[in-house]
């Protein structure tokens, strides 16, 4: 897109502050469509949570490592990723699910029939509602997915609606109205089916699956039928490295170890940023790809008479604690769980029972971890070697790294976490899973707890705040800005996370927040 030249008083046409995948999605599109950017990132690397880093001698990923939205996106291919050294593998089977309470295990695949085959052998009484399921979850999921892919309006989402004959429309709007554990309850009866969903779903947004209005989160089996599961070969941390290379291509230019302190204003638009050693820089355009709560409470400190309604809604709204946490482990064998039999290079969800959910919920809220929470586990290298092999050095074929993710884990922990047993107790629980030898085959290892990521990773109490709810709730939004990523301040933008259509590396948010501000460039 042709854009309109920059005032010459500016140091630059674009800032754009924080180097996750979505501040560096937006910042590419930018500098691909010619506005001269700067983007700044107070870590030394960038990525955020969405970046893998070395540990022990091997990659690790800071979060769990599948992807399942991203390549709905055309962001791939609109930035030539694969150019800039991105591939992905494939992931297949999808998912394997089991319970806590026992029973088998089931595996999912991305084909329908295929995952209708497995479930027939291990769980035959939930097939029929397995069907009945994906029927009304599939054209949700696709028109979700379509509509995620541009700024989200009445307009939009009908016109998407129309395209898909309005399939889908029904079940968004019945669901939106109940909690994911009323909709999930009316097909399945197996722990294992409802919880697993229910686990990939409310309790990775950090809400108990019987909240009203979370039914949404009950599409999380389908989109596995509708999206593929993948993981970048490298670690997932080739999604950012490779946007950074595409970005620097156009010219982009990236500043680490830069803290942004003060959002500057002129009148009632922004006129740059003052970073935490006292420099100033300039620009007509200012995109925050960090939380909503520091941008407008922290940075903007001298805010504008156009912002005062924006800092007051921020000022009332609570920010969320964090939640998730994970383990590393090196370990000398590969682990392999009894009641899976397949290698668990493909992600294993373990889950509690809906009650059990909603239990541990109200446990995190008192700063309690439940005995036997929320599981996802993996073990990364046994589909991409490079992550044991990160230097081309030869290593012991047998070395392996395991990936257990755990939920609601509260970030005020009762005692703290300095002084805790819980991320051993958790690798103890997956050892309990295991067939003997797990714990002693473990080299080394390493937890990222809520305190981690705040300290580590800028995360304020250790959540990464996140848009929550469908597309109803991206055109009926309090908040506006989540939705439109413009604000009230003249040039101020947001991206992130925190803004439709949400967590996770989606990408979505980024080139979004990129076409508003190009087409508002435009306009000038």
């Amino acid at each position: 897109m042709q854009v309109m030249p920059r005032a010459p008083a500016a140091d630059f046409d674009a800032i754009v502050v924080g180097a996750g995948h979505n501040g560096l999605i937006t910042a590419a599109y930018l500098a691909k469509a010619g506005l001269r950017t700067m983007l700044l990132e107070a870590r030394r690397d960038v990525g955020g949570t969405a970046a893998s880093e070395p540990f022990a001698g091997v990659t690790v990923n800071v979060c769990n490592c599948d992807h399942l939205t991203f390549r709905t996106t055309p962001v791939m291919a609109e930035l030539d990723l694969a150019s800039f050294g991105l591939q992905y593998i494939d992931i297949e089977p999808a998912q394997h699910h089991m319970a806590w309470s026992g029973g088998q295990s089931w595996t999912q695949y991305h084909g329908v029939e295929q995952t209708l085959d497995s479930l027939g052998r291990t769980h035959p009484e939930e097939v029929d509602g397995y069907r009945r399921y994906l029927r009304a979850a599939v054209p949700a999921v696709n028109l979700i997915l379509a509509v995620a892919c541009e700024p989200p309006s009445v307009r939009t989402l009908s016109r998407r609606a129309v395209r898909q004959r309005l399939a889908g429309v029904p079940t968004i709007l019945r669901w939106s109205r109940r909690s994911a554990a009323d909709v999930l309850r009316s097909f399945f009866r197996h722990d294992a089916l409802a919880g697993t969903a229910a686990v990939s779903g409310p309790m990775v947004w950090g809400i108990s699956p019987e909240l009203p209005r979370s039914g949404l989160g009950a599409l999380t089996h389908a989109m596995r039928h509708v999206a593929s599961v993948g993981r970048p070969a490298g670690g997932s941390g080739m999604v950012p490295t490779a946007l950074a290379r595409a970005y620097e291509h156009h010219s982009g230019i990236l500043r680490v170890e830069s803290a942004v302190d003060t959002i500057l204003c002129d009148g009632d638009a922004v006129r740059g940023v003052a970073l935490a050693d006292g420099t100033e820089i300039t620009a007509p355009v200012v995109v925050s790809a960090c939380d909503p709560h520091r941008t407008f409470l922290e940075w903007l400190r001298d805010p504008p008479p156009s912002a005062r309604d924006i800092v007051r809604r921020w000022r009332a709204i609570p920010h969320p604690d964090g939640y998730e946490s994970k383990v590393d482990a090196v370990v000398s064998t590969s682990p392999r769980l009894r009641a899976v039999d397949a290698p668990l290079g493909t992600t294993t969800i373990v889950a509690p029972s809906l009650v059990e959910i909603d239990r541990a919920h109200r446990l995190m809220l008192d700063g309690q971890v439940h005995p036997t929470p929320g599981l996802l586990l993996n073990v990364p290298s046994l589909l991409d070697p490079s992550m044991t092999d990160p230097n081309g050095v030869a290593k012991d074929p047998r070395t392996q790294v395991v990936s257990l993710e755990v939920l609601y884990t509260p970030y005020r922990l009762r005692g703290g976490w300095s002084d805790t047993t819980e991320p051993w107790r958790w690798l103890e629980l997956l050892g309990d899973l295991c067939e003997p030898g797990f714990l002693d085959s473990i080299v080394d290892w390493r937890a990222m707890t809520p305190d981690v990521y705040e300290r580590e990773f800028h995360l304020p109490a250790g959540h990464a705040t996140s848009f929550a709810g469908g597309p109803l709730a991206a055109v009926r939004n309090p908040n506006p800005e989540l939705t439109r990523y413009e604000t009230a301040v003249s040039g101020l933008y947001l991206t992130g996370a925190a803004t439709f259509p949400g967590a996770g590396v989606w990408g979505a948010s980024g080139r979004n927040c990129a076409a508003v501000v190009l087409e508002h460039a435009a306009r000038r």
